[in-house]
């Protein structure tokens, strides 16, 4: 009796949160587009298996089989297929609810050939979202390989369709998924709800599968700023009826405050609920020591390095091993014990009382009850707990061109750059294209090369401007090299016409033709000149052995020339000659008389020059000596 008392407090801890909280489905648009009676958005909820196209949008034409209409058999024992022909729209398949789990009607849905699945609700009610089942109730192999999107379509819709195929009308829509996730900067902010049990079976196994594959990039992008990650686990109190109850006791620490359900639903033989609250508070605090030191992304290392070398089922998911794990990883274990303080204690705990209002929904997203559970940019995750898919999910929340480069790689993102070059202006001689690809789609845009702007309109043309634009395919002009010679008709500067250069003629673009000189007799016009036309110029000599001037296109005489040197010699010598003798001339016939007179000018003052008149004087007396 005691033994199905704890069971049944275990499965209220489990369902407490959705009896009381406030659950949100998480739905996309669904567009018909044809027939005209039909035509607008409807709202459908998105499966919880399966790859929704996270970002992008999906275009079919809806079929409602004629037999298996509930999709509970494989379409093979009904010789029916539904993948569609080479050129024809990919096919939604219409089945009704009912009679088996929705996961087995994706999967016969699948193998059938179908795109997308479209389940219609038996009855009139709010959608819900469609999950995987428990795993005795299903086959865990094809769980992990239901790839088509699924979503869940209203009684009415669903009825409606029907009506629209039996009166022979094609009924087109739109899975819409661009919307179902804001992308409302460059950052996205995702949180994952975890367990550090390993002992529930296949969702157990699945997300530790997804830990250890998601690793990788979930570092790369926490380590580059792209994303703000934060790790969460569920627990729930113990109800105070029962908080006095062994097994109130074992699922529970901080006196019932924080529980977990038993990991082997057995509370005689192995790991009890407690055991799993306190191993989900070790991970909690190694995620909050962690990222106080600037290494959030260190949490996933912990997680993944921790169920290799500490599975519960061999015994070894103790204390002791998680604190091995934590030293190789250089994280102070102190820090981590102060965290996680004294699990006996009748009072809260910071961190699990934080983690337990987190569970709470706000806005658009509903209580988390689940695990696992993804919730990115505040809204939940739905579908296939798988690298490929929850990255494509999360590259969703970017806003649009600014996704980094991890979001382009082959396993979740096509290059619609690819095929025709997406439409845009390329220009193959230089590889140097304005298609750009991005998560949602290609943009054509004028690049940037080597520190080139190209500018245009993306589509139809795009040209090198600015300085150094003739480094990047000649700048789109015409150039050519011949016989070790080169001519281009790219100016490198700022100008971003094309001309051709001297000795060319042509649009400068496309080409650029030699100018003959000599037909056109621009060049070695003189009688005694013989011209040859060269690539790009010209060569002119002379006859009888007379020497060709290019600057005065002229022919003269070698020996003449040579006279007419020495002549020019003796006459610069002479004219230097004639100007000493004259400028001694006038040094000695003026500047000397000047001086001559200055100096008799002077030495007039203190006596008679015979120059000078006679002077009147008088004689003294000897007396007067």
């Amino acid at each position: 009796m005691r033994e199905k008392l704890g069971l049944l407090v275990c499965a209220w801890f489990l369902l407490c949160g959705s009896c009381l909280g406030r659950f949100v489905v998480e739905k996309n648009s669904l567009k018909v587009t044809s027939p005209q009676s039909l035509k607008g958005v409807y709202e459908c909820a998105i499966g919880n298996f399966g790859v929704p196209q996270y970002g992008g949008t999906l275009v079919g034409t809806v079929v409602y089989p004629k037999v298996n209409q509930k999709a509970c058999k494989t379409f093979d024992e009904f010789d029916a297929s539904f993948k569609s022909k080479p050129g024809g729209l990919p096919t939604f398949l219409l089945i009704d609810r009912g009679d088996c789990f929705f996961t087995l009607k994706a999967w016969n849905a699948q193998k059938g050939g179908a795109a997308a699945i479209l389940v219609a609700d038996d009855k009139p009610e709010p959608l819900i979202t469609m999950d995987t089942p428990e795993e005795e109730n299903a086959d865990a192999e094809y769980l992990q390989n239901i790839t088509i999107p699924s979503a869940l379509i209203s009684k009415s819709l669903g009825d409606s369709i029907k009506k629209s195929l039996s009166n022979g009308e094609m009924v087109n829509m739109n899975l819409d998924w661009t919307e179902a996730l804001p992308h409302p900067d460059e950052r996205v902010e995702y949180e994952f709800w975890t367990n550090s049990n390993d002992e529930c079976g296949q969702k157990c196994d699945s997300q530790m599968q997804f830990v250890k594959s998601f690793r990788g990039a979930a570092v790369i992008l926490e380590q580059k700023g792209y994303t703000q990650f934060s790790p969460h686990y569920i627990t729930w109190y113990c109800p105070e009826a029962f908080l006095l109850s062994k097994q109130c006791k074992s699922q529970c620490i901080n006196h019932g405050r924080y529980c977990a359900p038993d990991p082997e639903q057995d509370f005689t033989r192995g790991y009890d609920g407690k055991d799993v609250v306190v191993q989900n508070l070790r991970q909690a605090c190694f995620f909050k020591v962690a990222n106080e030191s600037g290494k959030p992304w260190l949490w996933w290392d912990y997680v993944s390095d921790f169920s290799i070398r500490c599975p519960m089922k061999e015994k070894k998911y103790t204390k002791e091993c998680a604190e091995q794990v934590i030293q190789s990883l250089g994280i102070d274990l102190k820090k981590i014990d102060d965290c996680i303080g004294d699990v006996e204690a009748d009072k809260d705990n910071e961190v699990l009382k934080a983690e337990q209002d987190a569970q709470i929904g706000k806005g658009a997203r509903g209580d988390v009850t689940i695990l696992p559970t993804l919730v990115i940019n505040n809204r939940q995750y739905r579908g296939k707990l798988d690298k490929a898919a929850v990255l494509k999910a999360i590259c969703a929340g970017f806003e649009e061109t600014t996704e980094p480069a991890i979001c382009l790689t082959e396993d979740i993102e096509t290059n619609e750059c690819l095929e025709n070059n997406g439409g845009c202006w390329q220009d193959k001689a230089a590889n140097v294209t304005a298609c750009r690809d991005t998560f949602r789609g290609r943009v054509c845009e004028c690049p940037v090369v080597q520190g080139v702007r190209f500018v245009g309109d993306g589509y139809t043309h795009c040209e090198a401007s600015g300085a150094l634009r003739c480094g990047i395919n000649n700048g789109g002009c015409w150039k050519e090299t011949r016989n070790g010679r080169t001519f281009s008709a790219c100016i490198d500067d700022h100008s971003q016409g094309c001309r051709c250069p001297p000795g060319f003629k042509g649009d400068g673009v496309n080409n650029c033709e030699d100018v003959d000189e000599c037909r056109d007799k621009s060049a070695c016009q003189c009688p005694e000149c013989r011209c040859k036309n060269t690539w790009g110029s010209f060569d002119c000599s002379c006859n009888g052995g007379l020497l060709y001037m290019r600057e005065h296109d002229m022919c003269i005489s070698k020996a003449v020339s040579s006279d007419v040197s020495w002549s020019s010699v003796w006459v610069v010598i002479l004219g230097l000659a004639v100007a000493g003798v004259a400028g001694y001339a006038i040094y000695k016939y003026r500047i000397r008389r000047y001086m001559d007179s200055e100096i008799r000018a002077i030495m007039a003052q203190y006596m008679p020059l015979d120059s000078q008149g006679e002077i009147p004087t008088h004689h003294a007396s000897r007396g007067d000596i």
